[in-house]
């Protein structure tokens, strides 16, 4: 079943096509971050205006150097990728121009979760990725929560309940921390990896928080 709804996946996402997929965190819709029609999908499943960026999602953190300009350690990467954060860095120009037109910055995630990792890998450029939810309501941690969206999703992958349903922090989604600006952080949204994210940017590599 694995190599088949890797392939299916790849193969929609190929056509232009929205996938919703497991992550570590909450399940998310993929699409090809280079494919600017499947962009413009993304953000009308949503019922959301182009105001909200979209992260990209990435196998391995090597690529990510070629979507973003890095001014951290590559350890600080490694040490928070894969896992439960998003990174906020500036993006470079080989990212699609219509992908978050109205921002020079980019959230980078890399699951640590290894389907959507193989998913990433599997594609030439990077996903878009966004959860899998109409703007404004809850994340969801199980398929059948966002029913409402399988109409028009070419594929869902079912990967079983995420986390403990019943709890709310599982439905925090990851924490998105800004690294654009040398030698400083900002917290842009708290999600469910703040404390450790926060111990390693300031004790490990001495960043300043910057209040956001």
């Amino acid at each position: 079943g694995w190599r088949e709804a890797l392939a299916a996946a790849a193969g929609a996402l190929q056509a232009g096509g929205l996938v919703a997929v497991p992550t570590d965190t909450v399940y998310g819709v993929a699409c090809l971050a280079q494919d600017s029609g499947a962009v413009r999908s993304i953000y009308s499943l949503k019922g959301r205006n182009g105001e909200k960026p979209l992260a990209i999602c990435l196998g391995d953190v090597d690529r990510l150097y070629r979507y973003c300009h890095v001014n951290v350690p590559d350890e600080l990467l490694r040490d928070l990728l894969p896992g439960p954060v998003t990174l906020v860095l500036k993006r470079s120009e080989e990212l699609n121009k219509d992908l978050n037109p109205f921002t020079s910055l980019v959230g980078v995630r890399i699951p640590n979760h290894p389907f959507i990792r193989e998913l990433a890998r599997a594609c030439s450029g990077p996903l878009a990725l966004t959860s899998a939810n109409i703007s404004s309501q809850a994340s969801t941690l199980t398929v059948s929560e966002f029913q409402d969206l399988w109409p028009q999703l070419s594929l869902v992958i079912d990967g079983g309940p995420i986390g403990d349903v019943q709890s709310p922090e599982c439905r925090l989604g990851s924490t998105v921390v800004d690294l654009s600006v040398s030698g400083k952080f900002t917290i842009i949204r708290p999600g469910c990896a703040l404390a450790s994210t926060v111990e390693i940017l300031r004790q490990k590599y001495g960043l300043i928080p910057e209040s956001s």
